[in-house]
């Protein structure tokens, strides 16, 4: 009879714990990485359906009235915008919460509304949907299409700041488009400044 001594039975143990524990990490990279997944794609779905939409919306001939801020509501689809030199399309929703701003990007409440004279605000994920914001240059074009047409920008400043200093989105009272979203880009974890874009319409 072959006896097993006390440290080789340790050593067994840990085996068998480093084996388990090795494979409840893996199995937990592969569910967080489908989770993700399914996140995107379900983000992209949502692009796709919201833009053909508003598609719709701008060729209905009853829909080309002015957006009023009683019959707008979180989640609702107010246009597309679009900067052609960085390839950015993305569809803007109302509102700002973690779910709106998972399915595309969102209007800023208490700023103006498209189609409104004043300063529009739009925020969007720097690890979605404005990612290629990192690429924008001062004079780039930025496109914004509602059901009453398409309104061109063009690109004044760009600057970092603070998260406390929201003033920014609304320092402008001529009619504009300012453009905010988290910095550093590739920071892992919630970012400690903003990355904010503003533009003047042409």
């Amino acid at each position: 009879m072959t006896l097993i001594t006390e440290p080789e039975m340790f050593n067994k143990r840990g085996q068998r714990f480093i084996r388990w524990t090795r494979r409840v990490l893996t199995l937990t990279g592969v569910l967080a990485l489908a989770y993700v997944a399914l996140t995107l794609f379900n983000a992209k779905l949502f692009q796709n359906a919201a833009s053909r939409a508003l598609d719709g919306q701008i060729h209905a001939e009853e829909q080309h009235t002015a957006l009023t801020r009683k019959s707008v509501k979180e989640g609702d689809v107010l246009g597309r915008i679009e900067v052609p030199r960085i390839r950015m399309s993305v569809v803007v929703l109302q509102g700002t919460t973690s779910a709106t701003l998972r399915l595309g990007a969102g209007h800023i409440g208490g700023t103006a509304l498209p189609g409104e004279s004043g300063n529009i605000g739009i925020a969007g994920h720097r690890d979605t949907f404005f990612r290629s914001l990192k690429d924008i240059r001062r004079d780039d074009e930025i496109l914004l299409q509602t059901t009453s047409g398409i309104t061109k920008y063009e690109v004044d400043w760009i600057q970092i700041t603070a998260p406390a200093d929201g003033g920014i989105v609304s320092l402008a009272t001529e009619p504009g488009l300012t453009l905010v979203t988290c910095y550093p880009f590739y920071y892992i974890g919630a970012a400690p400044e903003r990355f904010v874009v503003h533009a003047h319409r042409q």
